[in-house]
């Protein structure tokens, strides 16, 4: 409070508004707000309290009225610092930082020695990445005076500065700043104090940072014996020995590390590169795995590696003593363990002739004996199965469903045989569900996971798979159920409030793609809406570790977290949620009568209806929704118990539970570009990104972004059968401008667009060479008579009959057949032509749920 304003105060308001600013930071809002209208009854127009108020009532929720106050507290004590400070903190609340930091600029010119400013001031410029001025906020809170006179003795504020520093590229100054703290040191550190363990270790990797590997290896072993985290330091000094090529002295750190661990892949290769082992000499790498091997007979990773780079019969018999060592165990990660090899075709059906061998009992058993008797190397009879023919059966139906080895017949039989001969094994009827899945039947694939469920009710994994599948088959009911089970039984909004603040990423993305199947584009937006808020909180969260990690010393740990942040958005959840919700919005800008929600779940066939036919189905469609949405406000009403979550808290009621403003935006393609920025931005090797990019650039008619996102995606996969059509839509369109562009901007334009398809090519003879040359691949024909369509109309009869043929091509896909499908509904293509493409498919999948029905 300024001195001015302390004056106007008697001292039992001065008591009482000291007692706001306890309230406050305790959070007891309402006795705060009590005490503060105390003081505004006598003194209305004082402004800290009005600005304190203003705090208040925006932790209460009320950021509008607090924003309102706060500028009337200003205007009352334009230069009071805690109107300004308040002010700053309001703006935070809401997340704009650049405003935030005006105003605690502007208080610290008011008052330049608050402790509290600076902190809050240094927290934001972290979080905004502002290191030039995190490292002047820090400097001044080190250099001034704080609480008793600690502010230059506090380790954390050292730190900070070092870090500050160190992320601003100064890695000299960062170590100085440690080394001239460790210097004021009055007595050595103890043996167990974690902070001043983990500074050193800190310092050291600035050290190793700035390319002085001598040096850093020199301090580490000043700090090795006393130093805490003891297998951060072996494996630092082991890399440091390595990189200053003392080898023998390499050898032993790595031995003394596999020692400890002898699991661990990147010990053995630091071992490999210290004994100057080449990776071609199998013979030596295969003697030094074994040697380990003999040491650790528990351990998997000795016999494992040398499968990776061990040749013909040699690795016959390695993969032979791994594989039946491995299903003697019944160890049922062995395929997962194993399937990596596949993409070495040699070794692929190596594989597979030794494990159909031990099926037919024609193997030679390990040398130290199994648990089974051979007889001549023929198998005994038996009536029942024994545990290594049920995970023999188990590994093939595995081999046989897998990609690179698929015979989805021969997959079923095997996994039938070992169901008959172990029915109540979750992990068998597991793998039966990814095989009907792999068939392209959901809906079996979605019962058969069901009923691995249903064999152990308590076990987590199995429960959130058979959501997952019945999500893929478009049960969402169903799957919120299941997954009810294990959420928390009084959750606010129920399972799926739940799961959504839980963070429960793979359901809500799930559940969105199924909304998106279904056309119910509402809701799907409303998930991946969701996703993108995941995203956001994670962002915030970071704000806590800014003052927690150098509160607690664990300084690695949050270097690392800040550069995990920095790239937070190339995670693939959220590349896949705003991918999805990219292509809904253009789908809205393409089709504007799918704005209206009161069709959702329409969407399919609006697109083929007549003016007429959709007038009449909105209107139905409308009463419907009305009707609905009166017997949903009933149940609320009924139900109402106040929004408050389990713990407490007072919860948000959700004004759009079904995306309707979502979805009915007036600007898809405005809002399509706050997912799209942060995903071309962190995922530009994504090609559906790029390509959704072109998507959307092409229709904002925004030509040289468009162009763009073309050449990246050229880039990625020069042949990808979507950027070839792009391609000749980008030509196609400026061609047929109404308005010719600038001269500079179609001079930059084409000197980048020329060498992909010049001025003047004859597009419709390029697109005849692109059919003729890629008529083996199903995808490649779609994209050329998607051109075809797109350049010459009046061909839409060959079209759609040249889209049926490809059925017929060798390697057609399911996926390339479910495409055609919707290739023909986006044609809206006569419906004996989709009667004879759903037949056809139906032929080659027949339980391919997709071509179940002759009628679309």
């Amino acid at each position: 409070m300024s001195q001015q304003q302390q004056m106007q105060l008697g001292s039992k308001e001065r008591s009482l508004f000291t007692q706001v600013v306890k309230h406050y930071e305790a959070k007891q809002y309402k006795k705060g707000l009590k005490a503060a209208n105390q003081i505004l009854g006598k003194n209305p127009h004082h402004g800290d309290t009005q600005a304190m108020k203003a705090l208040i009532i925006n932790a209460q929720g009320n950021s509008d009225e607090a924003f309102v106050l706060c500028k009337v507290a200003l205007k009352n004590a334009m230069k009071s610092h805690v109107c300004w400070h308040v002010y700053g903190l309001l703006w935070r609340c809401v997340k704009n930082y650049e405003e935030a930091i005006k105003a605690y600029k502007f208080a610290l010119r008011l008052e330049p020695d608050s402790q509290q400013i600076l902190r809050d001031l240094a927290l934001l410029q972290m979080q905004m990445r502002d290191y030039d001025g995190y490292i002047k906020s820090r400097r001044i809170i080190l250099q001034s005076v704080g609480p008793r006179g600690k502010n230059s003795t506090s380790r954390q504020n050292w730190t900070a500065l070092a870090v500050a520093q160190h992320l601003a590229g100064d890695l000299y100054d960062a170590e100085k700043t440690l080394t001239t703290f460790e210097e004021t040191l009055r007595s050595p550190p103890s043996k167990s104090d974690n902070e001043h363990s983990e500074a050193v270790l800190y310092k050291n990797t600035i050290i190793a940072e700035m390319g002085d590997t001598e040096r850093a290896l020199d301090h580490l072993e000043v700090i090795f014996k006393n130093n805490l985290d003891r297998t951060a330091v072996m494996e630092m000094r082991a890399q440091y020995l390595l990189q200053l090529d003392r080898k023998q002295e390499a050898e032993k750190a790595y031995r003394a590390l596999l020692e400890r661990n002898t699991d661990y892949r990147e010990y053995y290769e630091g071992l490999r590169k210290a004994l100057a082992l080449k990776e071609s000499d199998c013979e030596s790498l295969k003697a030094l795995y074994d040697e380990y091997a003999m040491q650790s007979p528990r351990s998997d990773t000795p016999r494992r590696v040398p499968l990776d780079f061990l040749q013909g019969e040699e690795f016959r018999e390695a993969a032979d003593q791994y594989l039946q060592q491995m299903l003697h165990k019944g160890v049922p990660s062995t395929f997962a363990n194993i399937k990596a090899l596949y993409s070495d075709s040699a070794k692929r059906d190596t594989i597979q002739g030794l494990v159909e061998s031990y099926l037919e009992g024609t193997y030679a058993p390990l040398a130290n004996g199994t648990s089974e008797k051979q007889i001549d190397g023929e198998k005994h009879a038996t009536s029942k199965q024994s545990p290594f023919e049920l995970s023999v059966l188990y590994f093939l139906a595995q081999h046989y469903n897998y990609h690179r080895s698929q015979d989805l017949a021969k997959a079923m039989e095997l996994i039938d045989r070992a169901i008959v001969a172990e029915p109540e094994d979750v992990n068998l009827h597991m793998t039966k569900a990814r095989i009907w899945k792999h068939r392209g039947n959901s809906s079996k694939a979605s019962e058969t996971m069901e009923k691995a469920r249903s064999l152990d009710e308590r076990d987590r994994y199995i429960n959130t798979k058979a959501a997952k599948y019945q999500l893929r088959n478009n049960e969402n009911e169903a799957a919120t159920t299941n997954m009810g089970k294990f959420t928390k039984k009084d959750a606010f909004g129920g399972p799926l409030g739940d799961l959504i603040e839980m963070q429960c990423m793979w359901y809500i993305t799930e559940d969105g793609e199924s909304y998106l199947r279904q056309g119910k584009l509402g809701l799907a937006l409303k998930r991946f809406t969701s996703v993108y808020e995941i995203f956001e909180i994670w962002h915030e969260d970071q704000f806590d570790f800014h003052t927690f990690s150098m509160r607690k010393g664990q300084i690695r740990a949050y270097i690392d977290m800040i550069k995990w942040q920095d790239h937070l958005r190339e995670h693939p959840f959220f590349s896949r949620a705003a991918i999805s919700a990219v292509k809904i919005f253009v789908r809205l800008f393409d089709y504007p009568h799918l704005r209206d929600q009161s069709l959702d779940g329409m969407n399919g066939n609006l697109e083929r209806m007549s003016p007429s036919e959709l007038k009449k189905a909105q209107k139905k469609a409308r009463k419907a929704q009305e009707k609905q949405e009166q017997a949903e406000a009933e149940k609320v009403d009924a139900k109402k118990t106040a929004g408050v979550g389990a713990d407490g808290e007072a919860k948000k009621e959700d004004n759009d539970p079904k995306g309707a403003k979502l979805v009915g935006t007036a600007e898809p393609l405005v809002d399509a570009m706050k997912f799209l920025t942060p995903l071309l931005e962190f995922s530009p090797r994504n090609m559906a990104a790029q390509q959704v990019g072109f998507e959307v650039f092409l229709r904002r008619e925004k030509y040289l972004l468009a162009l763009r996102c073309l050449l990246a995606a050229q880039s990625i996969q020069s042949s990808h059968p979507i950027s070839y059509e792009q391609a000749i839509r980008l030509r196609h369109t400026l061609r047929s401008l109404s308005e010719p562009l600038t001269s500079k901007a179609s001079e930059v334009l084409e000197a980048e667009f020329s060498p992909l398809i010049p001025p003047d090519a004859d597009l419709l003879r390029l697109n005849s060479d692109y059919l003729a040359k890629n008529s083996d691949s199903a995808a490649h024909v779609q994209a050329s008579l998607r051109v075809r369509q797109l350049l010459d109309p009046k061909t839409a009869d060959d079209n759609q009959k040249d889209v049926i043929r490809t059925l017929a091509v060798p390697s057609v896909s399911l996926e390339d057949a479910i495409r055609g499908l919707d290739l023909l509904k986006e044609w809206k293509a006569e419906s004996r032509y989709r009667e004879d493409y759903v037949a056809a498919a139906h032929e080659r999948w027949p339980e391919a749920t997709v071509f179940t029905s002759k009628k679309d």
